[in-house]
């Protein structure tokens, strides 16, 4: 009986989930987990955008804040960008120019924005139909673009005729005729194509009716997936948020990035600028990686993934054992793995959820009908690395070139994980972004400043879990790496007195 209970404990964790999306609201809302002060700041009214790298929880968090927006009496709209236009509209492969594929980009979106709303307005009989035809008119407006030709066309025709009649009566007559007939044509043709014509006023008073219809509830505009949209585009969906809807009171706009692969803004002659000034025009920036590095307080990393597994595995668990499913997330992770391989599994995440549940998943499957120990969670992660954070950089040799430097020098030679790179080195080697957004790298500490060189400043970097666990399993490694550089994992601020920056600080440029 025992087994069946473990059985289906380790089954539980491999049935959550892995993305947000795929799920309904009412789930979302109840395993939603929250990471420190981050669901006071989601909450908020200012505009936003949450950065976070893939499977860090944006569309996640998105999705639970319009639940809890729905239920509060506002009104969500929820865009996913992916959604947003055509292949041959948007992207830089077509014939169009940015300027207007961007047109399109923002006819697209505002069209999406109404089609929203327009089902929020008839299922809810909200008198919002008006202030939505206004909208639809500003976003569909065109003009014909194209050569202008001018033809003209005069015909006539003269006739004229004399005539002399004399009669023998007494008195003479004399009849004289003449006729004269002309017509002209003037004809203009027009040849071109009708392109969409975004005018910011009409768009922005329409927004301002819709807003004032809705009576005091708030209109909640969530954008997802933002770093889909072709990089030169979207500076100019920005500058349409920033001149038609951020001043608009009753709107709220957040939007989930990726940060480096999102440019909100870029430099506009005499000064001026196109898109959105973070921290001027949108109010924070909130990164969901900063909020998920729990090496400074690893209980909250324990607290955090426990709370996760359980409030999705709890209503699957009472349905299937009733009285013997675990009351709470202690329980259920007391039950489920022993306490070093829980403490592996957490280390092993790196503060990423859909890693967490992935390799929690796989070592469950291991497990099988037993608990999940140490040598389950190790395998686990070594798949998943080689399955696919790895493969994630297949085609950028770059990428591969870079990891296997850093991987040969740190690991290999330091036998380390953790070390330090110039804020610059990303500008210099783009590569180092690459393995950044495919989680093979992660950063620990933002902004270190070397006392002995104040105008330096540095990034705190660990080598994925996997990469090195997968080494260590292959019987590269004799032990385990030490972690020098554990400083990183403080909560002080500042290196310890004496650190030598020169032994963990890395020169890409330098590698063999």
């Amino acid at each position: 009986m025992k087994t069946n209970v473990q059985r289906h404990l380790n089954q539980a964790l491999m049935r959550i989930p892995r993305r947000a999306e795929n799920t309904d609201r009412h789930t979302l809302a109840t395993t939603y987990v929250s990471a420190g002060s981050f669901s006071a700041m989601l909450h908020s009214t200012d505009h936003q955008v949450l950065y976070g790298r893939r499977g860090t929880g944006k569309t996640h968090a998105l999705l639970y804040l319009s639940d809890v927006i729905e239920r509060a009496g506002d009104l969500p709209v929820y865009l996913d960008l992916r959604t947003i236009g055509s292949a041959g509209g948007i992207h830089s492969g077509s014939d169009a120019d940015a300027a207007e594929r961007g047109t399109h980009l923002l006819v697209d979106t505002l069209e999406a924005v109404h089609e929203e709303l327009l089902t929020i307005a008839v299922d809810t009989e909200h008198d919002m139909l008006d202030p939505l035809d206004a909208l639809a008119d500003a976003a569909t407006a065109v003009q014909v673009v194209g050569e202008v030709e001018r033809e003209s066309k005069r015909t006539g025709s003269a006739e004229t005729r004399h005539a002399l009649d004399i009669s023998a009566t007494p008195s003479a007559k004399v009849t004289a005729e003449r006729r004269n007939s002309t017509s002209s044509e003037h004809r203009l043709r027009r040849v071109g194509v009708e392109r969409h014509h975004v005018v910011f006023g009409p768009l922005s008073r329409a927004l301002r009716g819709l807003t004032r219809a809705l009576g005091g509830r708030r209109l909640w505009l969530l954008l997802d997936e933002w770093s889909s949209v072709p990089l030169d585009l979207q500076p100019l969906l920005a500058d349409l948020l920033r001149r038609c809807v951020l001043p608009v009171p009753g709107i709220t706009v957040k939007i989930a990035a990726i940060e480096r692969r999102s440019r909100f803004s870029v430099p506009a002659p005499a000064g001026d600028y196109i898109g959105i000034e973070l921290g001027a025009d949108a109010a924070t920036a909130v990164s969901l990686d900063d909020f998920l590095v729990f090496n400074r307080a690893r209980t909250d990393a324990q607290e955090f993934f426990g709370q996760l597994f359980f409030n999705h595995a709890k209503d699957l668990l009472v349905r299937v054992v009733g009285a013997r499913a675990p009351g709470d997330a202690t329980a259920f992770v007391e039950r489920t793995f022993q306490r070093n391989a829980f403490l592996e599994l957490v280390r092993a995440a790196e503060g990423v959820p859909r890693d967490a549940i992935n390799i929690a998943a796989l070592a469950a499957q291991y497990a099988h009908s037993d608990v999940t120990d140490l040598e389950d969670v190790r395998r686990a992660a070594r798949d998943w690395y080689l399955r696919d954070k790895q493969t994630a950089i297949d085609s950028n040799p770059a990428a591969h070139s870079t990891l296997r430097k850093l991987v040969d020098e740190v690991v290999g030679k330091r036998r380390s994980r953790t070390f330090l790179l110039e804020r610059t080195a990303s500008a210099e080697h783009p590569a180092v972004d690459v393995l950044y957004d495919a989680r093979l790298l992660h950063v620990l500490r933002r902004g270190i400043v070397d006392k002995n060189h104040p105008g330096t400043l540095y990034d705190g970097f660990a080598v994925d879990y996997g990469c090195y666990v997968a080494l260590l399993l292959d019987g590269e490694l004799p032990s385990r790496p030490r972690h020098r550089g554990g400083w990183l994992n403080w909560s002080h601020s500042v290196p310890p007195d004496g650190f030598d920056f020169g032994a963990e600080a890395i020169d890409l440029s330098t590698l063999d």
